[in-house]
């Protein structure tokens, strides 16, 4: 465990005496209390995750948005300064080299948030490919990244913001200079749990001070801290996708179910264009579909699926919903059985198990 990354906040795990794993290389707490409790703080109130771990790429100079837009699928063109959009990021053959947020800083200059594990690959991806005036800077060291979710996470984030109003944040926006604790940071409104929620990139040694003076202004709103066990819960029953699960190499964007970010009609040649019209105009071979178990088991990550004899697809992710109490999944399957209300069997311990196929996601919040 000696040579596991830490974020700024490790010191205090140790200090609360929270158990850590190893999660992609770095050293991560699973859980303060239960995942389950805290799977429902967030639903119910605000959960506060640390997510240092991510990586943060800087990409400017005056051939960055042609550049941009030759290495992501999504139609950067579209988005405007304050704004952020996510995208995929493809290889020639259309798999998925990551998912990621990009943030337009200003006109030449943009803040790309991507997968902890992938961090060093996208880096030397885009170096790879750049060309012209771009500069490609991994800034990840410099930032803590803190994420706080819920119907109540606005009005406890606003009592440490001095010098914006949090509430004109619209979904997928951000301040760039936001005095937060008396710290600068970039605060976005984006979300990986199904419900309202914000991020926070601060200077890594502002973190530790920003993570305990939130969770103490947050308490009598039901504030608790979070570990990657309700992360996980939470994105899936909004699903949304994990890459090296619903994404990968193997997998494209559109057997995935994230179409509405394939821009094939953008004016760019990005990277997979021609293998993705391909697929779409050939019909797409496999699709991300829900289920739900009819018999009792649970579906996990790699367990196979079955129509009669026939082995038709494969579990991504799959767990006991905390919020809908039934044993749920999501697959990827040939079209073919993707049909909602079709029966499938998942293989669980050598024992095929009845599942139906139901829509996605599986949790939407109220927008009351």
């Amino acid at each position: 465990m000696t040579n596991l990354k830490k974020t700024p906040l490790y010191s205090l795990y140790q200090e609360m005496g929270v158990k850590t794993i190893d999660f992609g290389g770095w050293d991560l707490p699973v859980q303060f209390s239960s995942i389950k409790k805290e799977h429902h703080a967030v639903r119910t109130n605000a959960g506060l995750f640390d997510v240092s771990h991510m990586g943060e790429l800087i990409v400017k100079g005056e051939d960055s948005l042609p550049f941009l837009q030759k290495m992501m699928i999504n139609d950067l063109s579209k988005l405007t300064v304050g704004a952020a959009m996510y995208t995929p990021m493809c290889d020639e053959n259309g798999g998925v080299v990551d998912d990621l947020l990009v943030y337009r800083l200003k006109e030449a200059e943009y803040f790309l948030v991507v997968n902890a594990a992938n961090t060093k690959k996208d880096e030397e991806w885009l170096r790879k490919h750049a060309e012209g005036k771009v500069e490609v800077i991994n800034v990840s060291h410099q930032y803590a990244l803190l994420a706080i979710q819920g119907p109540k996470a606005q009005r406890i984030l606003q009592k440490l913001v001095r010098n914006e109003d949090i509430q004109a944040l619209k979904f997928f926006q951000f301040f760039n200079q936001v005095d937060i604790n008396g710290s600068p940071a970039i605060i976005s409104r984006t979300g990986y749990t199904g419900e309202d929620g914000f991020e926070i990139y601060c200077m890594s040694e502002a973190a530790p001070d920003i993570w305990k003076k939130l969770l103490e202004v947050g308490e009598e709103d039901g504030l608790l801290p979070c570990g990657l066990g309700a992360r996980d819960t939470l994105r899936f029953e909004a699903g949304l996708p994990l890459y090296g699960q619903e994404l990968s190499a193997q997998i494209t964007p559109l057997e995935a179910g994230i179409g509405f970010a394939v821009k094939l009609n953008k004016d760019a040649n990005f990277i997979g264009k021609s293998a993705l019209k391909a697929q779409k105009a050939k019909g797409i071979p496999r699709k991300n579909i829900g289920i739900e178990m009819i018999d009792r088991g649970i579906p996990r990550h790699g367990y196979k699926l079955y129509s009669g004899e026939r082995e038709v697809g494969i579990v991504t992710s799959g767990t006991q919903s905390p919020t809908l109490k039934k044993n749920m999944g999501l697959a990827l399957v040939q079209t073919e059985y993707a049909k909602l209300g079709a029966e499938l069997e998942v293989e669980i311990r050598g024992k095929r198990l009845k599942a139906k196929v139901i829509s996605t996601p599986f949790y939407k919040r109220s927008r009351n």
